[in-house]
């Protein structure tokens, strides 16, 4: 197999920055860290207690997990509410509904089995479609959102006629320390980085986000597209990419870390002494 020896692969990730960054050494490269996001957690106490009321008297028949994060946000303030045992019994109850394998993951580790889940590449349309057959109409539907609202998905659900409840337990926001995109956008500027990989769609819309207010977007567009290799990990993050008016060289065909790296490989990389 190919390596990526002497290669300055950018990383945004923020959570799971270590993770990705021994994916890369291990095949040579040189990860550059530059963490575009943190997730805050909001303070949701009172729309956590309502979600459960509801649950209790049999008005939410359906609930939405998005990510492993919202479901970890949910079960944290239900334990601190002194509910968690009764938000759990609940959801063994009624039907729920998962964005791929990391709320399934949080919510097996607590016993909780989802009764759908969204086909890769998890989009939201994916979502949607596993919902298809359902019958919404006039049904409680909850939605854990991510760090920002789904208005995509918020919309098809009230198109079906659902009593919606929206909850959004953590947001997305830019990193306290800006220097090191500031320095990659530098960098990219100046040709030394050799890829940079996008995990999520919120990193590319800050890194654009801080290189705007430095008066460097067009810059950024620029080097993105000419000057380096741009690795996306889904099509959901293409899209804000695209969006943005950046064109990704690299999608894996399975929208997880590993491949993306692979990917990264067999693009960059060069054949082991």
């Amino acid at each position: 197999m190919s390596e990526l020896t002497g290669k300055k692969i950018a990383l945004l990730e923020a959570r799971m920055s270590s993770e990705l960054a021994n994916l890369v050494k291990r095949h040579g490269g040189e990860p550059i860290n530059a963490p575009a996001l943190r997730e805050v957690a909001i303070d949701a106490t009172d729309e956590v207690e309502t979600f459960l009321n509801y649950l209790e008297s049999g008005e939410i028949k359906f609930v939405v997990f998005q990510t492993g994060v919202a479901v970890v946000g949910l079960i944290t303030e239900a334990e601190k509410l002194e509910r968690k045992a009764e938000l759990l019994n609940a959801l063994q109850k009624i039907t729920t509904i998962c964005r791929g394998p990391k709320p399934t993951a949080v919510l097996s580790r607590n016993g909780i089995k989802p009764t759908l889940n969204a086909s890769e590449p998890y989009t939201t349309t994916d979502l949607i479609s596993v919902m298809s057959d359902l019958d919404l109409q006039n049904q409680g539907v909850a939605v854990l959102h991510y760090g920002e609202r789904n208005a995509e998905l918020t919309k098809s659900l009230e198109a079906r006629g659902t009593k919606l409840l929206e909850l959004c337990l953590y947001e997305w926001q830019l990193p306290e320390n800006l220097e090191p995109l500031k320095m990659l956008i530098d960098d990219l500027h100046h040709s030394k980085i050799d890829a940079v990989a996008f995990t999520s769609q919120i990193q590319a819309r800050h890194l654009f986000q801080v290189a705007k207010d430095l008066g460097r977007d067009t810059e950024l567009l620029d080097s993105l597209n000419h000057k380096t290799v741009v690795a996306s990990i889904g099509p959901t993050c293409t899209a804000a990419l695209l969006q943005l008016g950046v064109t990704p060289k690299i999608e894996p065909e399975h929208p997880k870390m590993g491949p993306m790296v692979i990917a990264l490989v067999n693009h960059l990389g060069e054949a082991p002494m």
